[in-house]
């Protein structure tokens, strides 16, 4: 049986979509946020010494880091390859590859410190503030333009990597930042209006 350990949220609703998408039976943990400082409380660290989610049981197998459950799920259990391609085409499989990891390994950082600038108020740290200027922009407009030649990330099809693309573009959507790119907004809300994202909102409580 899969249980999934759901912090509220957060980036784990993500992982609920992907459950959804797969069609998969799954339990839902839902834990809930310190009110003052917004981060876990004790009651997630019982499942997962870093207090953090998605936290995934399968069996005696548990897994942390979105993008490593990601790819467990859909390797494991998309038979029909409905969410990736093949191993068998390494080109084909590599983009796929790239674009699966790419939301936590690239695009998360510069977003998240947008979203800390603004708790800052008006006094952001000029050094994070920096960064995030370049960074921001540089990936909103390469998701932008790659978004205009395709309707989804890999081509004609939603797969995997779409969901953690939308959740990269939530993000700047959150942050104030998602405005000018255009391509990268009704990809999102196109995303945002399948059934199985409905579905896992729902189930989530987000």
């Amino acid at each position: 049986m899969i249980t999934l350990h759901h912090l509220r949220i957060g980036r784990s609703i993500f992982t609920v979509w992907l459950l959804e998408e797969m069609g998969l039976d799954y339990e839902l943990k839902v834990y809930h946020r310190n009110p003052q400082t917004f981060r876990s409380q004790d009651d997630i660290k019982q499942a997962t010494p870093l207090g953090k989610s998605p936290t995934l049981e399968d069996g005696d197998i548990m897994l942390t880091e979105s993008g490593a459950i990601a790819a467990y799920l859909v390797d494991r259990y998309d038979t029909d390859r409905k969410l990736a391609p093949d191993r068998t085409d390494w080109k084909a499989y590599a983009e796929y590859l790239r674009w699966l990891h790419y939301p936590e390994g690239s695009v998360f950082l510069p977003l998240f410190l947008r979203m800390l600038q603004a708790r800052e108020g008006d006094n952001p740290s000029p050094v994070y503030k920096a960064f995030a200027d370049g960074e921001v922009p540089l990936h909103l407009g390469l998701l932008d333009e790659r978004l205009g030649e395709m309707p989804y990330i890999l081509g004609d099809t939603f797969q995997a990597p779409d969901i953690g693309i939308s959740y990269a573009a939530n993000m700047a959507e959150r942050v104030g930042e998602i405005g000018p790119y255009k391509n990268l907004k009704a990809y999102l809300d196109r995303n945002m209006e399948r059934e199985a994202w409905k579905r896992a909102k729902a189930r989530a409580v987000e």
